[in-house]
């Protein structure tokens, strides 16, 4: 009975409402302290690990986040930082999140002849939507993937796209004949964007759709758009690094909405290949006459067990080439032709080789694209002034010493500035300058491979290298004969880091057709 009287006691005691707040209150101190505790330990130890690395200021709290302003200035400061902080700089993001971003081509050398995996932070945004395909998988599952996926880019399917990619760019070139004969500025991307769509659809998944001559924008470009947009804003936004407050949040919800209609049209296109490769006689002919598309080879594909690729690993890596297959291609292509606008002399140069080549054919084949060397270096210069991903990033599963024997250990995040290195001043010679012959083949000789890295170099390189150079390729030439591009001195493009490189007011230019054109 005293037991009882005794913790009747207690509970009045320690449940009485003015009581019980003071516990409460006492117990989320201790909790709100314990939080602080780990994240200025960590902070601590993030500082000891990159004592060797100087870097630009960064705000105890948000880093070195409001240094960029998104205002079209934020590649500069990395140029302008990289120039005082030779080699590498960590940029912190947070009081806990420091990137090591490395610039120089002796440092990138080092990271990306490792099999060292993406960071698990920035790219962990992207699975909802990409699933893990190659861009974001690692160890076992990335090396089967990439080994039952590469013979989808092998010579003998690639030179049949070339056609494929030629009618895309004839659309795209038929429409722009009402800008050229008014010679009114107009915006590159949004057209490149369907151009590149109708190009992947066609050439990766044989599927034929009417993208570029449909009315309204198309769902599935703005949808990309949009969740490049919002994984930039959840990277920025510190609270929304945590995966429960961002599903909450209203940016959470676009996101996720964004995601079913990149989802309903990867889907969309699966299904309808699936239908097809059940018509026997359709599957026996594609492969007599050996022009497997990537999805043909997705479906088909076994590895040495003879097992096949599950629907989800199919759908992430639809998904996967679906937008790298036609964001950073319509991206390079936009800053191509941006870039021929503004220097004359180039593109004329080019316009007379792809002439010559072509021999007033209307359209240009397999054996035509790799005549235009001048061309090629005209590309290879935009790509070096305007990569089109900017940037990545690997997480350190090992300590990494680099050439100057500095060290970061495991568990560090290393950024490779694409964009720093293309405009690195100690590498390149006047870097903002636009100078094809750095690509004449005695000088690319006497530079470091890793000196020039759009499609990244390594293991981990993209798989898709050479569909996006045929199709940049095709594309250029296609333009080059048909029409004159024309610096618009009213807008000067404003360049933003996000998933690709774009513009914040967009890319324009004019154009007018040539003389034996109508």
């Amino acid at each position: 009975m005293e037991v009882f009287d005794y913790l009747e006691g207690v509970v009045k005691r320690y449940l009485e409402p003015f009581r019980f707040y003071h516990v409460f209150g006492f117990v989320c101190i201790i909790y709100i302290a314990i939080i602080l505790t780990r994240v200025a330990l960590k902070r601590k130890r993030l500082m000891r690990e990159f004592e060797e690395f100087p870097g630009p200021p960064a705000h105890w709290l948000f880093g070195n986040v409001n240094d960029f302003l998104q205002d079209g200035t934020d590649l500069e400061k990395i140029t302008t930082w990289g120039e005082k902080y030779p080699y590498a700089f960590p940029l912190w993001f947070g009081p806990t999140l420091a990137i090591l971003n490395i610039h120089h081509p002796a440092y990138v050398k080092t990271i990306l002849a490792s099999t060292e995996p993406k960071d698990d932070f920035g790219y962990r945004f992207l699975t909802p939507w990409i699933g893990e395909g190659l861009l974001v998988s690692a160890g076992q599952r990335w090396f089967r993937h990439r080994r039952l996926l590469t013979p989808g880019f092998h010579y003998d399917i690639l030179k049949p796209y070339v056609k494929l990619m030629a009618d895309s760019a004839k659309v795209m070139l038929d429409k722009w004949e009402a800008y050229a004969k008014t010679e009114e500025s107009f915006e590159l991307f949004q057209h490149v964007s369907l151009m590149t769509l109708d190009s992947i659809l066609k050439c990766a998944f044989s599927c034929h759709s009417n993208c570029q001559t449909e009315s309204g924008s198309n769902k599935y470009i703005q949808a990309v758009y949009e969740l490049c947009d919002l994984i930039n804003i959840r990277f920025r936004m510190l609270p929304y690094h945590s995966d429960i407050i961002f599903h909450l949040s209203p940016h959470g919800y676009r996101y996720r909405r964004a995601c079913k209609i990149a989802h309903n049209h990867t889907e969309e296109v699966i299904r309808k290949r699936k239908e097809a490769l059940t018509n026997e006689k359709e599957q026996q002919f594609s492969q007599k006459k050996r022009n497997l598309d990537f999805l043909d080879i997705l479906l088909c594909a076994r590895d040495e067990q003879q097992q096949g690729l599950s629907d989800e690993d199919i759908r992430a890596e639809v998904d996967t080439f679906m937008f790298e297959g036609h964001d950073t291609t319509s991206s390079g292509l936009a800053w191509i032709l941006y870039i021929l606008a503004n220097n004359p002399e180039h593109q004329e140069k080019c316009r007379k080789e792809i002439q010559q080549v072509l021999k007033g054919k209307d359209s240009i084949d397999w054996e035509d694209i790799n005549k235009i060397p001048y061309t090629t270096m005209c590309i290879k210069e935009s790509l070096r002034l305007y990569p089109p991903v900017p940037g990545m990033a690997r997480k350190l599963t090992k300590p990494m010493t680099f050439f100057d024997g500095r060290t970061v250990p495991e568990g560090c995040i290393v950024g490779t500035s694409v964009y720093g290195i293309h405009r690195n001043a100690t590498v390149w010679e006047n870097p903002h300058v636009f100078d094809p012959l750095r690509f004449l083949p005695e000088n690319t000789a006497k530079r470091s491979p890793h000196a020039f890295v759009p499609f990244s170099a390594g293991s981990r390189n993209c798989i898709g290298q050479n569909f996006a150079m045929n199709e940049m390729k095709v594309v250029v030439a296609l333009t080059l004969k048909k029409y004159i591009l024309i610096k618009d001195p009213d807008h000067t493009p404003k360049m933003i880091p996000r998933l690709v490189l774009r513009s914040i007011n967009g890319v324009n230019i004019k154009i007018r057709f040539i003389e034996n054109e109508p």
